[in-house]
């Protein structure tokens, strides 16, 4: 099958910065490209309109359309053009697009669309508490409807989505997916001991306001418990302040302090040493829809605290491959830390559930396979 994939990021030196959809765009297309089918990745929101082909993926590069008031709109007819093309040269048999802002929302193509939750601007605000622009809502109902398939990271994604849009949609639960062969190697396992790794964007949404918090509890049991953290810094939605790291600093203690390093971003291939290096992992998000990063760790026998909210138990049952607890309670999310730091047995434990977990459930030959399946049923 020629499988197209319809996004503004992916993992490219060509593309510009990726995220979080970008890489498991990339896991996914690698596991079908393994299996024998044919992929396509279409960026838009490029400085030019490029093709080249690398590592059997074909890219292609779009320009958004700069006309005040009707960009967007044009920039939609722009891609519809070109799948209708590649559909009538019989380069794909389907496209599958986001389901953030919904870009899909006006494009009317030749081929079948599948749309996959990795969760919507709507999606994000609901689990923040704060309004969604009605534009964005609309946008976003418009393609999920329109889509000939949906399919969704979680099955909490899948019921909230189906929710606040009133949709009534079936959902495929197909979860993220990393390629365990890259996330093997455990030879650094604990050099570092002591040691708290949270990585990721310093964002609210991921609990990082509550982390400094919840390690002012971890500094009163050891005081030589140490914090490390690596990730973008980016601005605060609600205060408007441009720098989440600014606020995290003003919420530890003095002393605790002392034991925290930020060390900014970090090449994706430099992550997965401070990961094996790391004593635990710690992830107190209040957002997501299936996260990568905690399968990432999982993968490389980590033990992990992380949020009890929503998708959580979709990735980890508490207390087999790692602790769900409520970022909020402070304490007790400090007190099940301290319970990893203090007991090595539990955490290789942990760790080997965890790895177990990940080749079942979340590796890339499996997703690509129950991705391939559903495709199969729509263009039929």
């Amino acid at each position: 099958m020629k499988i197209a994939f319809l996004t503004s990021e992916f993992p490219h030196p060509k593309i510009g910065s990726s995220g979080g959809i970008g890489t498991s765009i990339y896991n996914l297309s690698k596991g079908l490209i393994q299996l024998g089918h044919e992929v396509s990745i279409l960026i838009y929101g490029q400085n030019e309109d490029d093709f080249f082909v690398e590592n059997a993926i074909s890219y292609y590069r779009i320009k958004n359309v700069k006309l005040k008031g009707f960009s967007r709109l044009l920039t939609q007819k722009k891609i519809q053009n070109l799948i209708n093309r590649l559909f009538e040269e019989k380069k794909i048999d389907l496209i599958e697009a986001p389901d953030w802002t919904g870009i899909s929302s006006n494009i009317k193509p030749n081929c079948p669309v599948v749309i996959r939750l990795n969760g919507s601007d709507t999606y994000f605000c609901h689990l923040e508490k704060r309004p969604v622009k009605f534009i964005n809502k609309y946008r976003e109902r418009k393609a999920l409807q329109n889509a000939n398939g949906l399919i969704s990271v979680s099955k909490f994604t899948a019921d909230i989505t189906n929710n606040l849009f009133s949709l009534n949609r079936n959902f495929t639960i197909i979860p993220n997916s990393i390629d365990v062969e890259k996330f093997s190697n455990v030879s650094f396992s604990d050099r570092n001991e002591n040691t708290i790794l949270y990585f990721g964007t310093l964002i609210r949404k991921k609990g990082l306001l509550e982390l400094p918090l919840i390690f002012n509890e971890i500094y009163k049991i050891n005081n030589q418990v140490k914090l490390i953290l690596i990730g973008r810094d980016a601005s605060d939605v609600i205060s408007g302040n441009k720098s989440t790291w600014k606020m995290m600093e003003d919420l530890f203690d003095e002393n605790a302090k002392k034991n925290v390093d930020y060390l900014g971003s970090k090449d994706y291939s430099e992550i997965k040493e401070y990961i094996c290096e790391s004593t635990i992992c710690v992830f107190p998000t209040f957002a997501e829809a299936l996260p990568v990063s905690w399968i990432e760790a999982m993968a490389l026998e980590k033990a992990i605290v992380a949020s009890d909210i929503g998708w959580a138990n979709e990735v980890i049952n508490d207390g087999v491959e790692g602790f769900l607890v409520n970022p909020k309670d402070h304490l007790q999310y400090a007190q099940k830390v301290m319970q990893l730091i203090h007991d090595k047995n539990l955490r290789t434990q942990f760790g080997v559930e965890a790895r177990k977990k990940v080749i079942k459930k979340f590796s890339i030959e499996v997703v690509a396979k129950q991705s391939f399946e559903f495709y199969q049923k729509v263009v039929k």
